[in-house]
């Protein structure tokens, strides 16, 4: 992708959308000299980074054509972003969730006014073959995170943000779920910066990407029972194989525990509201060797249900007996 898109995605996006902060996270630090950052995409309209390509998509599909409405498949997140969109620029929408999906984000996307349908299991396959009969039988649009080319882009801004913000980080940590983040953070970061190093991160129990990423071909898993539903991919696309072994350096994967951990930490210590996808790039630093290199760590999202969170900052019997 040209730097004309990332360029392009930030002129639309502003105006839209404020800028999501930045801010230093020194109970993370692992010595006093390293500098440590959260992204906080959590403050963004319906509290992730989605709503970012979303819009732009969105918008440059608009220019090109006629759309009446705008479809997704989602486990959540891309679905209220695409909820959001169109009622910001005037489209009706239908997104398409799993059966038993994160309750939270269910009701943003209600809220926001958008037609639901319920179809499939905790992974997004049944609701992605039911949007996409819908939007052949309809002409709607088929707003995919997975496959769209435009929508990286959007995403992508959030990299150029980090780089003017705080030039000296030498490593950006992504969670990758569809991977249209990591791909976008990727592109845009490598233009700027020939010393940045982008790190993958994904839960142990979704880890089809990771596989992939480490084979150099498509791997799928049999499940991708995580609580990080917006990690829970299953089956791969070959051209999103492509681009991540290309543009990123390494792959963590983090266990539930893990990112309970890490949301417990961002809240307690940083006053951070996380998702467990929201708090994988907090997992995946707090577990890598590396002491040195200033780093930005991505906060995707803060859709985190009631239930989670109280998992999360619960005491462990450890710490309770120190």
């Amino acid at each position: 992708m040209e730097r004309a898109r990332f360029v392009e995605a930030r002129e639309l996006l502003t105006g839209l959308l404020p800028r999501s902060r930045l801010v230093a996270a020194p109970s993370l630090a692992k010595n006093p000299e390293q500098a440590v950052y959260l992204k906080l995409e959590g403050e963004l309209p319906t509290g992730s980074f989605k709503v970012r390509g979303a819009l732009y998509a969105l918008q440059v599909n608009m220019r090109r054509r006629e759309v009446v409405e705008v479809v997704a498949s989602s486990t959540g997140n891309h679905g209220a972003a695409v909820a959001y969109a169109a009622k910001q620029l005037g489209v009706k929408a239908k997104i398409f969730l799993p059966l038993n999906c994160n309750p939270v984000k269910k009701q943003k996307i209600e809220r926001l006014g958008a037609v639901i349908v319920e179809k499939g299991a905790v992974d997004l396959a049944g609701a992605f073959e039911a949007a996409l009969h819908y939007t052949q039988e309809s002409g709607a649009f088929f707003l995919n995170d997975a496959d769209d080319p435009d929508l990286p882009a959007g995403p992508g801004t959030i990299a150029c943000e980090i780089l003017e913000q705080a030039p000296e980080v030498r490593k950006i940590f992504v969670p990758m779920g569809d991977t249209a983040l990591i791909r976008g953070v990727a592109q845009a970061a490598k233009l700027d910066s020939s010393t940045v190093k982008i790190v993958g991160v994904q839960s142990e129990r979704a880890p089809s990407y990771e596989l992939s990423w480490r084979a150099g071909r498509v791997v799928s898993t049999e499940t991708c029972d995580t609580i990080a539903d917006g990690l829970a991919t299953r089956t791969p696309l070959a051209a999103n194989v492509s681009e991540i072994r290309r543009l990123v350096d390494e792959v963590i994967l983090v266990s539930e525990q893990e990112m309970l951990g890490a949301i417990r930490r961002l809240a307690l210590d940083e006053h951070v509201i996380a998702e467990p996808a929201g708090a994988a790039a907090t997992a995946a630093y707090l577990k890598a060797a590396d002491q040195e290199t200033a780093a930005a760590l991505l906060v995707t999202g803060g859709n985190v249900t009631p239930d989670v969170f109280r998992t999360a900052i619960a005491e462990s019997p450890a710490r309770a007996m120190e």
